[in-house]
């Protein structure tokens, strides 16, 4: 048997297979509790209850749980109290302190970016056989799935760019000979 290479999409090489393994089941469950439900009941309200389980966990692991153990990214959202106003908190661990492995890395990004487009195109199937009904259950999965997907993403971004932040001023590169260069001026 071949040994695959760090980086492909094979469950046995990730470093938390039943984290991936779980947080693959709930993004494909909610699918497919919607796809079998579409296709071989008229029971819309089992269909919805069980559907809105399966994204309701899949959001909060992913969140939580996966998002924090794959890729070492999270996210939250904060209500000031005095004003009312909301903003997301990301946080994303140290690159120095945790390597995060390839395998989980893409299986992460993959599973995070098909999801809603999965979602998209049964969101088309609902409207071309007018669905409406089915059409609502959609939704709220897109609701779900797009809010995470952003999220990560404005995450990824955020630590990218921190990390770079951090590297230039650590590495003794521009940062340290403008801020050498300030003081130096300072106390002459």
């Amino acid at each position: 048997m071949d040994n695959p290479a760090p980086g492909t999409l094979s469950w046995r090489l990730s470093s938390h297979p039943i984290t991936l393994l779980c947080f693959l089941g709930f993004r494909i469950a909610s699918v497919l509790i919607y796809l079998l439900g579409l296709l071989f009941t008229d029971n819309f309200v089992l269909v919805f209850i069980l559907c809105i389980l399966a994204l309701a966990m899949d959001f909060y692991y992913l969140k939580n749980i996966a998002g924090r153990r794959l890729v070492g990214l999270r996210w939250w959202n904060e209500v000031v109290a005095s004003s009312g106003d909301s903003h997301w908190v990301f946080e994303s661990s140290d690159p120095n302190e945790r390597r995060t492995n390839a395998t989980d890395s893409r299986f992460f990004w993959w599973a995070l970016y098909l999801q809603p487009l999965a979602w998209v195109a049964l969101a088309i199937v609902a409207i071309v056989k007018v669905e409406v009904i089915w059409l609502s259950l959609v939704v709220i999965a897109l609701v779900l799935t797009i809010t995470n997907t952003v999220a990560f993403s404005r995450c990824d971004k955020f630590s990218q760019a921190s990390n770079l932040a951090s590297t230039a001023f650590n590495t003794g590169g521009l940062a340290r000979s403008i801020a050498g260069g300030m003081f130096s001026r300072m106390f002459r």
